[in-house]
């Protein structure tokens, strides 16, 4: 665990990320699965769930912060990546080499101190050690994201199993992404073997539980039910209701705010009405329209009546 905030050298402090809002940071984290975490992170809070929170590979923060908004006291955020380490073998030292070259640990650590006060513990290793990090069936929520190697997510998957709560929910991102068929195989391999229960699905992420997942589908259902920017529905996969979500327009929840933040431009001043004509006085332009346009003895008379009156 590090959270030492010191520049890596060769890298200033001007450098680092410090985005302004939770929009700003770099990631693929779209609006459909950010209201699904909010809702099973939510619900597990709701429900006074307790347990720790995992997530395996943070590319640059993005779901790491939605994440830390929802930790409590007295548990603990695990973050597991390579970051800016060697890859533990040739497949994956390519992966890293290939997407995720601007990636530093740096780069993370800036973004999430840009939305929280202290980072998380981070494990900066291959995700392969987490379960001798984090404390066994201890997690209500975790994320897996790291590679997309079918023999790494297998591995992934296992570990999630282990460190969950029995009725603690895992996301498996990118499981039905086409560059990824290694994510889709492990992810419905633990399905059809493994005892994983799927309980919906967006266009990227699947979110199960190895627990009884009836009580959250059906409350997610009546939830889905008032939401007229999401479209829903249920098909049976492996003997179990399974519900999918699209979202092309969904409304995102209120996102973590950032501590760098613009202050809001102060309001402008209200305006002030000109102050009324002292009583008995008519403004000049408009004694001249009436010497102008009513004949001389009522323009006479009406100078009489409205003029002030004087002491005798």
């Amino acid at each position: 665990m590090s959270q030492t905030n010191t520049p890596a050298a060769g890298e200033s402090a001007d450098e680092l990320p410090r985005p302004e809002r939770f929009a700003d940071v770099k990631g693929w984290f779209w609006p459909v699965d950010q209201l699904l975490f909010d809702w099973f992170l939510a619900r597990q809070r709701e429900t006074d769930q307790k347990g720790d929170l995992l997530e395996l590979g943070a590319y640059l923060g993005k779901s790491a912060i939605f994440m830390g908004s929802y930790l409590r006291e007295g548990e603990e955020f695990t973050v597991c990546d390579l970051f800016d380490s060697p890859a533990p073998d040739d497949p994956n030292s390519a992966e890293m080499d290939r997407s995720y070259s601007t990636l530093t640990r740096r780069a993370f650590e800036a973004n999430y101190l840009s939305f929280h006060e202290a980072l998380p513990t981070v494990v900066q290793a291959p995700t392969s050690v987490i379960t001798s990090k984090v404390r066994r069936a201890g997690c209500r929520f975790v994320h897996v994201d790291a590679s997309h190697l079918y023999e790494h997510v297998h591995g992934d998957i296992a570990a999630a199993r282990e460190l969950l709560l029995p009725d603690g929910i895992v996301a498996f991102d990118d499981f039905r992404a086409e560059h990824c068929p290694g994510v889709s195989a492990a992810v419905w391999g633990a399905v059809a073997t493994a005892g994983l229960k799927p309980i919906v699905i967006s266009g990227n992420k699947l979110y199960g539980t190895w627990g009884d997942p009836a009580r959250a589908r059906e409350a997610l259902l009546a939830w889905l039910r008032t939401r007229t920017d999401l479209w829903h529905g249920v098909e049976e996969v492996a003997g179990l209701p399974l519900i999918r979500v699209r979202g092309p327009k969904a409304k995102s929840p209120t996102p973590p705010a950032s501590r760098h933040a613009p202050f809001p431009a102060p309001a402008p001043a209200p305006f002030a009405s000109p102050e009324p004509a002292a009583p008995g006085l008519l403004p000049s332009a408009a004694r001249r329209v009436a010497r102008d346009l009513l004949p001389p003895l009522l323009t006479r008379a009406l100078n009489r009546a409205l003029a002030p009156s004087r002491r005798r």
